[in-house]
C-alpha cells in the first residue's frame, strides 16, 4: 500500500486498524524474504557455470546440514533455485494481498461501489480463500508426514530431508488463511464506515 493510503488507515475505525494491522504481520515473512530473489538468481548462474565447467560437486564439508546433507553438487544447486522459489511464493501471498497486486479477472468487481467491492471481498475471503487455506492445511500434513517416514531426498546426488522443504506448505497457507482474516476485518470496518450514521448508531 502506499504512504498516502497507510496514513488514511490510521485514521480509520478500529476495525480497519485492526484488519491492517493483522494484514501487516501476516505479510512480515514475505517482505523479509525478498532478498532471496538475489539468493535465487547466484543459485542458477552457479548452475550455469557448473554445468559449463562440467563440475559434479561444488563444495563439500565433513559434516552433515539439514536439507543439504554434506555436499553441495550441481543437482542440488538445481533443486535449490526451485525450493527457493517455493518458499518465496508460499511466504509472499500474504504480502500481495496486502499489497492488492494479486491478478483479478472479475471485470465486473472494477466497476463497483468501495462499498460494494468490500463487500465481495468480504464474501470471497469468507467463502473461498479462507476455507482453501485451512483445507491446504490439513491435506499437507500427511504430504509431509510420508515425506519424513520415508526419508524422502533427491534421486539424483541433490537436496536431503525434503520433508523440511514441504512444511513450508501448510506454514504458508496458514499465513495466506491469517491475512485473509485480516483482510474481512478491515473491509468489514469499511463497509461499517459508509453505512447511514443512524443505521450504525454511535461509535465509540
Amino acid at each position: 500500500m502506499e504512504q498516502q493510503e497507510i496514513y488514511e488507515i490510521r485514521q480509520r475505525n478500529i476495525p480497519v486498524r485492526m484488519g491492517y494491522a493483522i494484514m501487516q504481520a501476516a505479510a512480515w515473512p514475505g517482505r523479509m524474504l525478498g532478498w532471496l530473489n538475489v539468493v535465487i538468481i547466484i543459485a542458477v548462474l552457479s548452475a550455469v557455470v557448473g554445468s559449463l565447467l562440467r563440475m559434479n560437486i561444488l563444495f563439500e564439508w565433513g559434516f552433515y546440514i539439514p536439507v543439504f546433507g554434506t555436499e553441495l553438487s550441481l543437482t542440488g544447486v538445481s533443486e535449490l533455485q526451485w525450493h527457493l522459489f517455493g518458499l518465496n511464493v508460499m511466504l509472499g501471498g500474504a504480502y500481495t494481498l496486502l499489497s492488492d497486486r494479486h491478478i483479478r479477472v472479475d471485470f465486473i468487481y472494477g466497476r463497483l461501489t468501495p462499498r460494494w467491492q468490500s463487500v465481495v471481498d468480504i464474501v470471497g475471503d469468507l467463502l473461498f480463500l479462507i476455507p482453501f487455506c485451512v483445507l491446504m492445511v490439513w491435506l499437507s500434513q500427511s504430504f509431509i508426514h510420508i515425506a519424513y517416514i520415508s526419508g524422502e531426498k533427491s534421486d539424483y546426488g541433490g537436496l536431503m530431508d525434503r520433508y523440511l522443504i514441504k512444511t513450508i506448505i501448510p506454514i504458508g497457507f496458514a499465513v495466506l488463511a491469517v491475512s485473509g482474516l485480516g483482510r474481512v476485518i478491515l473491509n468489514l470496518g469499511r463497509v461499517w464506515e459508509t453505512l447511514p450514521q443512524n443505521t450504525r448508531g454511535d461509535e465509540a
